[in-house]
């Protein structure tokens, strides 16, 4: 898929993608994707058989739209569930079609920045898992970085700045249909109940492309982190620094917390000790 997509760079970026996306075949292969995730249907009422069952004039008239730019995503439907401790937290479900755009897109640019991510870099990539960034963690304690810094962004979706995202995006990709195509799903309206709203910032922790975007946007962070020098293992919004003190804890802390303009910074998050180190440090 990479060597296919190359022929499109120019200037180190990439110009030629957005026919990768409204290709018959591709939007056919993101449909098989989607359908194979099952799902409820969003706000316009069309289930997963209704979808189904006449799949493929709505994937050609899809294609029509997205190469006439005519095509506009619906709002995306919120729904609540449970999050343990008697908490809930919100989840997005766009309605099918659009899932379906979402996966044809992240299909296209997947591979071009899955090319440039870090190694500490564990949550949603394929051939990752929880268990590797946990080997990771444990591997770093046994070389005596026992005081550990334990991030937590909350609500980390609603919280990304989504201009600060669309730069990250453009870094590598300079087609401006594709670009847009991302924008119009950043600015997607939310429905709850009776409730409508467009959210200021964040993307909809629950659509197709949200992990891929969230990945995007934290990539400064462990290029950052990682030339510093700090063992940073990251598994999507929960990060795990592994520190030689107390001291270089407390700056990671600070470093996170403070503005520098090279990477997202966090105003609003939790930390908290490993239970495996020997060593505890205060919250910010």
């Amino acid at each position: 898929m990479l060597e296919a997509l190359e022929r499109g760079v120019k200037g180190g970026k990439w110009h030629s993608l957005y026919d990768k996306v409204y290709q018959n075949k591709s939007l056919a292969a993101a449909w098989k994707q989607v359908e194979q995730r099952k799902g409820s249907g969003g706000v316009d009422g069309v289930s997963m058989a209704a979808f189904r069952a006449r799949a493929e004039k709505r994937l050609v008239r899809l294609g029509e739209q997205l190469r006439e730019g005519t095509y506009e995503p619906q709002a995306v439907k919120r729904v609540w569930i449970p999050k343990g401790g008697g908490k809930l937290r919100p989840l997005g479900v766009p309605v099918i079609i659009d899932r379906v755009v979402q996966m044809s897109l992240r299909n296209a640019i997947e591979p071009i920045f899955e090319k440039k991510f870090v190694e500490c870099s564990y949550g949603f990539r394929a051939g990752r898992g929880c268990k590797d960034a946990l080997r990771q963690v444990s591997r770093g304690l046994k070389r005596g970085r026992t005081w550990v810094v334990d991030v937590d962004i909350e609500q980390y979706f609603d919280s990304i700045d989504k201009k600060r995202l669309m730069t990250e995006l453009a870094t590598e990709i300079a087609d401006g249909s594709v670009l847009g195509l991302i924008e119009k799903f950043l600015q997607q309206d939310v429905i709850d109940g009776m409730k409508r709203w467009r959210p200021e910032r964040g993307t909809p922790q629950g659509a197709v492309i949200s992990p891929l975007l969230a990945n995007i946007y934290l990539h400064p962070v462990d290029v950052g982190m990682t030339a510093d020098g700090y063992e940073m293992v990251r598994y999507a919004d929960d990060m795990v620094i592994l520190c030689e003190s107390r001291e270089k804890a407390e700056v990671v802390v600070a470093v996170m917390t403070t503005s520098s303009g090279r990477m997202p910074t966090f105003s609003s998050m939790d930390s908290s000790v490993l239970p495996s180190a020997k060593s505890c440090f205060a919250s910010p």
